[in-house]
């Protein structure tokens, strides 16, 4: 078929999700999702030597979890696309040295769920491939090494701070019909509203996600109403208020709304401070617990919009600030 852009969007026939796999860390473990993914981690080594080999782990355990469930191998698969928060998105780069077919790198920081999602969407229904696998992960110390302070330096954070998922999402996309479709996506644009604080994310991607979001809204010409569930990737407590203020101030009558950086955790009980954050936050909110319920019927349509803060520490030591994106994914069941 031939895919067409309405503004920053577009609607898919033949797109639709099989199986996933999900492993999680121990906080994320014991929050209020605990119970709905496959695997998780006891400490953040996971029995390696290393934060970063973890992750990886993380990433070829989600993998074949979701395979096994469909009885494949890595060869039945036609592309892998995979995204991490690491430099030279390290952890899907080194673990598809272990797969036999083609491999795509993406980097969209912590909206590389969305983003993967997408572009698998976009490559299935335009009759390119049958069966892609997305991954995505993040590792709460390796993040936090890479983009702050080293978690051994037990540097004191602000309010502001959000705290990294650590966590993994293996997804089998496919043209065969199955219980739930990727409906429609949108991708975003980069957004400054010049803030450079790498301890207040949510401040910084909130009007990347307002921006996607009024643009599907708009493409689509739908509402909030549209959707049973409306979520954005790791906004957390301040970012997620940001937003509705500025939702509310284009007269949006936002309803049904959450972020998963606060469906992750207990945020009165665990010290994730402003609630959670990565790529692995929407991810594991998305397959571990909407997915599910779009399988049972319990939830018919369900929009996320995962958000990524496009931080380099370079250009953060340069005083610049930091530009963010947020792509969406409607995912429905189907009757």
């Amino acid at each position: 078929m031939s895919l067409h852009f309405l503004g920053n969007s577009v609607t898919l026939e033949n797109v639709y999700i099989v199986s996933s796999g999900t492993v999680c860390g121990p906080l994320e473990y014991l929050g209020p999702l605990g119970s709905c993914f496959d695997k998780s981690l006891q400490d953040y080594h996971y029995g390696e030597k290393s934060f970063e080999k973890a992750e990886r782990k993380m990433l070829r355990d989600a993998l074949d979890i979701c395979l096994k469930r469909e009885k494949l191998k890595y060869k039945d698969i036609d592309l892998y696309l995979g995204s991490d928060l690491l430099n030279q998105i390290t952890s899907v780069n080194y673990l598809a040295r272990e797969l036999p077919q083609p491999f795509v790198g993406l980097y969209g920081a912590c909206s590389g769920f969305a983003l993967s999602m997408a572009m698998a969407g976009l490559l299935i229904d335009a009759g390119y491939v049958d069966k892609i696998v997305t991954m995505v992960s993040s590792h709460n110390a390796t993040a936090e090494r890479q983009y702050r302070y080293p978690v051994e330096y037990g540097v004191q954070k602000k309010d502001t701070t959000t705290f990294t998922a650590t966590g993994a999402v293996s997804t089998l996309l496919t043209n065969q019909p199955q219980s739930v479709r990727v409906e429609a996506i949108t991708l975003g644009r980069v957004i400054d509203y010049s803030q450079n604080d790498a301890n207040d994310m949510g401040r910084a991607m909130a009007p990347a996600a307002f921006d996607t979001l009024m643009n599907h809204f708009q493409d689509l010409k739908r509402t909030f109403h549209d959707y049973d569930l409306v979520v954005t990737g790791d906004l957390s407590m301040y970012g997620h208020q940001i937003l509705k203020e500025m939702l509310q101030r284009h007269k949006m009558d936002v309803v049904r709304y959450n972020d998963c950086g606060c469906m992750l955790y207990d945020l009165s009980s665990q010290p994730v401070f402003q609630g959670g954050s990565g790529c692995a936050c929407s991810a594991l909110v998305t397959m571990g617990s909407l997915y599910p319920q779009l399988k049972d019927k319990k939830l018919k349509r369900v929009l996320v919009v995962s958000t990524g803060a496009l931080l380099s520490p370079m250009m953060s030591a340069q005083k610049e600030s930091i530009p963010c994106i947020a792509h969406a994914i409607s995912l429905e069941a189907i009757e």
